[in-house]
């Protein structure tokens, strides 16, 4: 097989979409599974896997992650969190894998971020760091390196990775190394996305899609699956879903 299908997700810790009250939408894992298992994926990119209690409070059972793991029978897979910190805020948190081949070769690596103070529910806070993740598979006997990340969103915070670009220069000095097929998944948060794209492509690594916005809430690309000389992609699509405020991004990719 020289062909595969990639999900890139950021499933927003089961939270589903709400027109009227986004933020204040249920919690709905049954539908965060339907949406993953329906694209009938090889491969599975998610981000803000569990949901962060006060004072950066995490589940120690990672609940949402094994109701996945139930529902993907079959799936080897990893689920990796940013080094504790009580500054983390109560929304999403987590980055996992989950691949048809089993996956070996771990890696992780810590994503600073800068002291750029903020304002949360009255109180300064400032931001905690971010994580980049890969492991490596087999497809068809053809070896593959698989990465995800999810970056800070500067935007919210009234700056930009831009002024602020070590995260995205720690992700792309990475993959300039990699050898071999390789592709990355995230949500890497830039409003302004062509500066990612062509810095992305200094590493040798193009986007499946820019045209379309894969978040609800404004018109962003914050979603991507970058994929470097070794693949091609065949073919993408980007899903409506109401399973969260980001839409769910396919791409059907195969070995040069």
């Amino acid at each position: 097989m020289s062909a595969f299908r990639v999900v890139q997700f950021n499933m927003q810790f089961g939270q589903v979409w709400n027109d009227a009250d986004p933020d204040g939408a249920p919690i709905n894992l049954f539908e965060t599974c339907r949406e993953i298992r329906r694209h009938n994926a090889d491969i599975i990119l998610l981000q803000e896997v569990e949901h962060v209690g006060p004072d950066g409070l995490r589940p120690p059972a990672q609940p949402n992650y094994q109701r996945l793991q139930g529902a993907l029978k079959g799936y080897d897979s990893v689920l990796a969190f940013p080094r504790p910190d009580s500054r983390e805020l109560p929304f999403g948190i987590g980055l996992a894998i989950f691949s048809r081949t089993p996956l070996h070769d771990f890696f992780r690596q810590v994503l600073p971020s800068p002291v750029l103070p903020f304002l949360f529910n009255g109180e300064e806070r400032t931001p905690t760091d971010r994580l980049l993740i890969g492991v490596a598979t087999r497809i068809g006997g053809r070896e593959l390196r698989i990465f995800t990340t999810h970056l800070l969103a500067y935007f919210m915070l009234n700056s930009s990775s831009e002024l602020h670009p070590e995260q995205r220069r720690l992700v792309v000095d990475t993959l300039g190394r990699v050898e071999g097929p390789a592709l990355i998944g995230g949500d890497f948060n830039v409003s302004r996305h062509e500066s990612l794209v062509a810095q992305m492509g200094v590493a040798g690594f193009s986007p499946v899609q820019t045209a379309l916005p894969t978040w609800r809430r404004r018109p962003f690309v914050l979603d991507h699956i970058f994929h470097n000389a070794g693949l091609r992609c065949v073919s993408h699509a980007l899903h409506e879903t109401d399973a969260s405020d980001h839409r769910v991004l396919v791409a059907d990719l195969e070995f040069v």
